[in-house]
């Protein structure tokens, strides 16, 4: 392992890979910035480009480039509330108010910061333990992978203020209805399509995303004009958008949360299909029920651990993903399914013997993501004050941005004008929804997770004969099931409980 270790260190190190490095975090982090390129889009660019490389080189070079994609993906979740990456969608449940609060530049400062942890620390692991971590890859069957999304969609109990988990829940539900919306994989059929050809494929996330956040945003500036009182105080606080200082006492509150948020982040990874959005979705729920009541009601009104949290468990995933690509030849997502494509076409067999018949690739990607993580700091955080500037910018210039930016990257996608009609109709509906009161981020999570939760509970039940007995029979389905069973009905069941003793112990009172 030591001899590996040394020659992927002096793989990496050298002048050509340590230049692929750079440009793949340059490249990936403003291609993030971008709402509607995601990193799937940059990587099935860079392959061509990389044909002539060595394969190290050319793995180097697709690696900066997917983690830069996440790690710029911030920004445009940040200052426009418009997650063009599913695994920055939680980064605008606190990043965006965090901004409009006069704080943009601490915001993508705290993101900087968590971001490079988590991917530092999950690259530490990667280094140490990922031909280990293989044996844990095999262990999750398709009835455990069910069971992981069912505790994924438990996170809406995070995203419901006081008295709302029955409109959570019932916008999880919406987004589970949507995302059946297309062909069943399985049979063929065409489902909920309404004999409109454009449906067949589905509904694209980066279309719902825009059109829920981005654009339901700037339609709700529009319908709701800013008194002069409110325009006055968005000028005072767009004044001070270039401080990304932190004090001591947001460091301490940062450390635990990227630590634990680093370790179930890279864990999430680590198992194929999970990736970078259910991490986290993930770590934000569980930093929002470790916070306690006071901290707590912060979550989604700019709090400190709801934006450092998702940051870090998205870019830890992302290093955690590598092990079932390398180690067993098993893409972790779409972005590493084109890299596991790009491996073949160089003439190297991912797999098992990968790290002992090239080391050269196996521990040379693995170190340059370190390399990669300093690089993606040094790049960034210098721009954070004038990246931040966007906000400063006026209303009746940044509102028509927004409106521009969510359709034509929703337009480049597919190039279909059915998408741009389809997107407005989702974005009024959102806009009813949100004066309503209703939440949009739990709607959004049933949709990302209610695919892979329906392909793994359908080959479960093959597997199973059409039985359910597979929720019992597996010690680790039952397990994961009673932990999302106990998160879900725990936060309900809590002020129910706490009436009833006090209306007992108010009986006790007038009795005595």
């Amino acid at each position: 392992m030591l001899d590996g270790i040394l020659v992927g260190l002096s793989t990496a190190a050298s002048p050509i890979n340590i230049l692929m490095v750079a440009v793949g975090c340059f490249a990936g982090t403003f291609i993030g910035m971008l709402p509607g390129l995601g990193p799937i889009s940059a990587i099935a660019l860079m392959i061509p480009i990389t044909y002539g490389f060595e394969p190290a080189t050319g793995m180097i070079l697709m690696a900066g480039v997917y983690y830069g994609a996440i790690f710029g993906g911030s920004t445009s979740s940040i200052l426009i509330n418009a997650p063009g990456v599913a695994g920055t969608v939680a980064t605008a449940f606190d990043g965006y108010p965090m901004a409009k609060q006069g704080h943009a530049g601490k915001a993508l400062a705290i993101a900087a910061y968590s971001s490079f942890s988590g991917g530092t620390i999950a690259a530490l692991f990667l280094l140490v333990a990922a031909p280990s971590l293989a044996v844990v890859s095999l262990a999750f069957q398709s009835t455990d992978y069910f069971a992981l999304m069912v505790l994924g969609l438990t996170a809406v109990a995070a995203f419901a203020g006081r008295g709302k988990v029955l409109k959570a829940l019932i916008m999880t539900v919406l987004g589970l209805m949507l995302s059946t919306i297309g062909t069943d994989e399985t049979q063929g059929m065409q489902r909920f399509t309404f004999g409109i050809l454009d449906l067949i494929d589905g509904i694209s996330f980066l279309l719902l995303a825009m059109a829920t956040f981005a654009l339901s945003e700037a339609l709700m500036s529009v319908l709701r004009p800013k008194t002069p009182e409110e325009a006055a105080r968005e000028k005072d606080a767009n004044a001070s958008l270039g401080s990304m200082r932190l004090n001591k006492e947001e460091v301490r509150e940062m450390v635990p949360v990227i630590g634990r948020s680093s370790i179930l982040g890279f864990f999430v990874g680590v198992l194929p299909g999970a990736g970078a959005t259910i991490a986290s979705f993930l770590a934000y729920g569980m930093e929002q029920r470790i916070a306690g009541p006071i901290k707590g009601k912060l979550f989604g009104h700019g709090s400190i651990r709801g934006l450092a949290a998702p940051e870090t468990a998205n870019n830890a995933a992302c290093s955690g993903s590598f092990v079932p690509l390398l180690t067993l030849g098993i893409p972790g997502s779409g972005t590493t399914a084109i890299m596991l494509g790009a491996l073949i076409s160089y003439g190297v067999q991912p797999g098992p013997r990968l790290f002992t018949d090239n080391p050269e690739v196996f521990w040379s990607v693995i170190i340059s993501m370190y390399l990669g993580n300093v690089i993606l700091l040094v790049l960034n955080l210098p721009l954070i004050p004038y990246i931040a500037r966007v906000l400063a910018l006026p209303h009746t210039v940044l509102v028509p941005m927004i409106l521009f930016f969510s359709l034509i990257g929703v337009y480049f996608v597919t190039f279909n004008t059915f998408d741009i009609q389809l997107m407005v109709i989702f974005a009024v509906g959102a806009m009813v929804l949100r004066l309503l009161d209703m939440p949009m981020a739990p709607m959004l999570l049933g949709f990302i997770l209610g695919g892979m939760m329906e392909e793994n509970l359908r080959r479960a039940l093959i597997i199973s004969n059409d039985s359910w007995a597979f929720v019992w029979e597996r010690p680790l389905t039952a397990t994961i099931l009673a932990i999302a069973f106990l998160i879900l009905v725990v936060p309900m069941l809590t002020p129910m409980l706490g009436r009833l003793m006090a209306r007992r112990r108010d009986a006790a009172g007038e009795g005595g």
